[in-house]
C-alpha cells in the first residue's frame, strides 16, 4: 500500500536510517517502551512497511524498534534471500531502499565498507577508519588481538565478534590510566568500550570495543551496544557501565560535531 507523497513537495518521506540503526539496538534492550529520541517518524514508516507486507502485527507499529520489530525486519532480509549477518534485523542501506520503494527515501546511510586486515586480522573499513582516529586521539598505536567476522574463533566471546564492528585490543604494559584513555579514545569516536578482566570470565586483560551502528553487527553486539547506552557494561550480567563517562556518539555524529 503505498504512501502519500508529502503535501507540496512532490517527495517522499525521509527515513533517517542512523537514528532508525540506532533504535533497533537500544530499544530491544529497553525494560520499558521509552523511544529512542529523534527515531519515532523513521521507525514508525519503516513499521508500517513491514505492516503492509504481513510481516509485522499493527499493534506493533508504534515507534518503538523493539524485539518484534527486529525479528520482523530480519523477516523481511531473509524474503530478499539474505542470510548470516545480512538478515541481522538491522536495516542495511540495500534492504532499507528496497523496502522504502514508494513509500520513503533513505537519509543518512551507513555503510560498513569492504572487509580489511589490520594486525593480521579481518574488520570492515568503517571500523578501521574508527580506530584510526581513536590512535590519533590517543597518540599511540593500539594492537589489536581479536577483530570482526570471526565465528567460533574464541569461544569466550559469547558470539560477539561474529560480525561486524567488534575488536578485542591489547592492553600489555599499559597502567591503569592508559587503559582507562584507550577506552575513551574509543568511546569518543563511536565505539562502546570497555576494559575487560580476568575477575569477569575466563579471558586475559583487554579492551573490548564495539562499533556502535555497524549494520554487521552481530546480535550480541548489538544487545552489547544497546546496554552502553543504557549505562551498561555489556556484560551477560548486565552490570553498571565501569568505564570512562563520555557523550555517547556514532562515528557519523562524531564526524559530524
Amino acid at each position: 500500500m503505498p504512501v502519500a507523497r508529502a503535501a507540496g513537495t512532490g517527495t517522499l518521506p525521509a527515513v533517517n536510517m542512523e537514528a532508525v540503526v540506532k533504535a533497533a539496538q537500544i530499544d530491544p534492550r529497553r525494560s520499558d517502551k521509552t523511544l529512542t529520541p529523534g527515531a519515532k517518524a523513521s521507525v514508525l514508516l519503516v513499521e508500517r512497511a513491514l505492516r503492509d507486507r504481513r510481516l509485522l502485527d499493527a499493534k506493533w507499529v508504534d515507534g518503538y524498534f523493539g524485539s518484534t520489530t527486529v525479528t520482523a525486519y530480519a523477516k523481511f532480509q531473509k524474503s530478499l534471500g539474505y542470510t548470516r549477518l545480512a538478515a541481522n534485523g538491522l536495516p542495511g542501506k540495500t534492504s532499507l531502499t528496497k523496502l522504502g520503494a514508494g513509500r520513503f527515501r533513505v537519509t543518512r546511510a551507513i555503510a560498513p565498507g569492504a572487509r580489511v586486515s589490520i594486525d593480521g586480522v579481518t574488520v570492515n573499513t568503517r571500523t578501521r577508519s574508527m580506530l584510526a582516529e581513536a590512535e590519533r586521539l590517543l597518540g599511540r598505536d593500539l594492537v589489536v588481538l581479536q577483530g570482526s567476522y570471526n565465528p567460533g574463533g574464541d569461544p569466550t566471546s559469547a558470539g560477539t565478534h561474529d560480525g561486524g564492528g567488534a575488536l578485542d585490543i591489547s592492553v600489555e604494559k599499559m597502567s591503569s590510566a592508559a587503559r582507562s584513555a584507550a577506552v575513551r579514545a574509543l568511546r569518543r569516536v563511536g565505539f562502546a568500550a570497555w576494559v575487560r578482566t580476568p575477575e569477569q570470565a575466563d579471558w586475559p586483560w583487554h579492551i573490548h570495543a564495539v562499533a556502535i551502528s555497524d549494520t554487521d553487527l552481530s546480535s550480541q553486539s548489538q544487545h552489547q551496544v544497546g546496554d552502553y547506552y543504557l549505562g551498561l557494561n555489556g556484560l551477560a550480567g548486565r552490570g553498571p557501565d565501569d568505564g570512562p563517562k563520555v557523550p555517547i556518539r556514532t562515528w557519523e555524529e562524531y564526524r559530524r560535531r
